[in-house]
């Protein structure tokens, strides 16, 4: 009996974010983060093929490949290689700030040279990211909880607009886009989750998730909402070639634009991984950040190789492992393993695509609710009756919520102002750091909001 108490001091010992779950759990939880992410990943591609003009073929090849670099660079932040990779349960998917300067890029280049310059410019961000990666890994110091309680809840906030559109139907050109039996989809499935939530535990009780997704799908099904005819015309196996749609050109315009879109995914990581490590109780800290951008850049350059684009945090999976609490690293580079299969089988892709955009919609609402939700927690920590923080966060939550309330409202600025500004998390968090500093790092009330996560960041984070 002596003898098995190492052993079991030692299990003891391990995070919950290094546990290593049996086979059947980790495919299981790793399927759920799957779910929730998987229309992220195919969206950007569908958008950006459509404007680069791509045959149906084509698309099918640049949807493997946004599959097949998402799930490399979700292995590579869960398990990590030297000293790139956050080691947390952190999904990686297609940047959605890549897209509308990825559009424009395709509107003013000439026919079959779109691609090639914006994985140009994807290669040089990329690139770029790594070296810049120590630099961004010092910022946490500018994140005490006043400014990332605030970031945590605009994540949460951004994403809604996001549930509600697939609880509506996906597609708002659709006849029934916003009917009662798109939204009824989405109230079923929500409500499978709630009372799985309320009324079972352990294992079932942590996959709720899938289990609302599968009964959603199922009562898609004799209303004509789950569509199993498209499997018969998408191909078993293929493996994406390098350079499908020719080698990457290097056009300034084009690179600015994706250095752009490489500083906004970086903030808004840096912003997931703080989020992330709070809520699986491993606080992110300014190695652990770096090693995270290191993974986001090399990820990017990687992916522009693949025919892929920017690797960003996926920050809806957040909301998964805050509702489940499950938080093994090994879970969601399972959901990267399977995200790489997915990508050289589109067939399995395909199936994983028939879940009915309300039945995701359903989901959303629970697993974005519960990240809003974690923000505001944080906030409890923030001494909010103290030196203007109420403001602070006042002010940020208006600037992160003002793009999903008047989409439009950049719309004379200048092209990079508007990539910065329209997303909500990096509007937002920017105000915040700003504010922060304004009332809290200047004069007297310097020291005001000392805190772990608002001490310097040493020498680790220059890795």
């Amino acid at each position: 009996m002596d003898s098995a108490r190492p052993d079991s001091a030692e299990k003891s010992a391990v995070h919950p974010v290094d546990e290593l779950l049996p086979a059947p759990k980790l495919i299981a939880y790793g399927l759920q983060h799957i779910a929730a992410m998987y229309a992220g990943v195919v969206a950007p591609p569908l958008i950006v093929g459509a404007a680069c003009g791509l045959s149906a073929t084509e698309l099918t090849v640049l949807i493997g490949a946004a599959l097949l670099t998402s799930g490399l660079a979700t292995l590579l932040q869960t398990l990590g290689v030297w000293k790139v990779g956050s080691r947390l349960p952190f999904v990686n998917g297609i940047s959605f700030a890549g897209v509308a300067p990825m559009v424009a890029i395709a509107k003013t280049a000439h026919p079959g040279q779109a691609l090639p310059l914006i994985y140009g410019g994807i290669l040089v961000a990329g690139v770029a990211g790594f070296v810049a990666a120590p630099y961004f890994g010092r910022l946490n110091r500018f994140f005490p909880p006043v400014v990332s309680g605030t970031v945590i809840t605009l994540i949460g906030l951004s994403l809604f607009p996001v549930a509600a559109n697939w609880a509506q139907g996906g597609n708002p050109t659709a006849a029934d886009f916003g009917s009662l039996r798109n939204i009824g989809l989405a109230g079923v499935t929500l409500a499978v989750i709630l009372l799985l939530n309320r009324f079972l535990g352990g294992f079932l009780r942590s996959i709720s998730i899938l289990i609302g997704l599968l009964a959603g799908t199922l009562a898609a099904v004799p209303l004509g909402k789950a569509d199993f005819g498209r499997l018969a015309h998408v191909p078993v196996f293929a493996v994406p070639s390098p350079f499908h749609f020719g080698a990457p050109q290097f056009q300034a315009g084009a690179i600015i634009s994706m250095l752009i879109v490489m500083i906004v995914s970086m903030t808004e990581s840096t912003a997931d991984m703080l989020a992330l490590g709070e809520i699986v109780d491993k606080p992110a800290d300014g190695a652990t950040i770096t090693a995270g951008l290191r993974a986001d850049g090399a990820a990017s350059a990687l992916a522009a190789l693949l025919n892929g684009f920017t690797a960003t945090a996926f920050a809806q999976n957040i909301g998964l492992v805050a509702l489940t609490n499950v938080r093994s690293r090994f879970v969601v580079a399972a959901s990267g393993v399977i995200l790489v299969l997915l990508g050289l089988f589109p067939v399995a892709g395909a199936l994983v695509d028939v879940v009915p955009q309300p039945v995701l919609g359903g989901a959303g609402l629970a697993l974005f609710g519960t990240v809003a939700a974690s923000g505001i927690r944080t906030l409890t920590r923030a001494r909010l009756q103290e030196n203007g923080n109420l403001l602070v966060v006042a002010v940020s939550i208006g600037f992160g919520v003002l793009p999903i309330a008047a989409p439009t409202f950049y719309r004379a600025f200048p092209q990079a102002v508007q990539t910065v500004m329209t997303s909500g998390i990096s509007a937002g968090c920017l105000v915040a750091i700003a504010l922060n500093l304004l009332f809290n790092q200047t004069g007297r009330n310097r020291d005001a909001e000392a805190s772990p996560a608002a001490e310097p960041v040493l020498e680790p984070a220059a890795g």
